[in-house]
């Protein structure tokens, strides 16, 4: 998230975001929600392989995202992005996720913006969404990967998106 959503509730970043806030445009200087990274860490010793999706296309924007997951120590993993002419439901079709965490979008427009809207639904049939509020962070989510892809996906997949 942006530097200056440290220390802010929830719905005062996603109004950070609304308002333009300078902070929001320096990919360089984001920080991680809360305990994501320790979240992570223990998905990843269960056997998850973790990667990132970029909001970027540009090479030195996707740069940034990398300098900040080793700056905080996130849990090595591919960092994807959209590449020309394609969309992020198109980087999600073709990586073909086990598990797809996606915030809401809430700042941005919410589910037309989000990502697992638009994948094809066959290959949704093979993905587990879950669904967190913008800024929420993951911290909320089950610690064990059995859990998390049995109960959290299943609770997440009935609200329709």
């Amino acid at each position: 998230m942006h530097r200056t959503a440290v220390g802010r509730s929830r719905e005062e970043r996603v109004k950070q975001v609304k308002a333009k806030d300078p902070s929001v445009y320096d990919y360089a200087t984001y920080v991680p929600v809360d305990g994501v990274v320790n979240k992570l860490k223990i998905w990843q010793k269960q056997g998850a392989e973790i990667v990132y999706l970029s909001s970027h296309k540009i090479r030195k924007s996707i740069e940034k995202d990398k300098l900040v997951l080793e700056k905080y120590h996130f849990p090595k993993g591919e960092v994807y992005y959209r590449k020309r002419g394609e969309d992020y439901k198109d980087v999600a079709e073709r990586i073909i996720p086990d598990v797809l965490i996606e915030d809401d979008c809430e700042s941005i427009g919410g589910e037309k913006e989000m990502t697992y809207t638009y994948i094809d639904p066959e290959i949704k049939r093979k993905i587990k969404l879950i669904i967190v509020k913008e800024f929420e962070g993951i911290d909320h989510l089950s610690e064990s990967l059995q859990k998390l892809v049995d109960q959290e996906s299943h609770k997440n997949l009935s609200r329709n998106v």
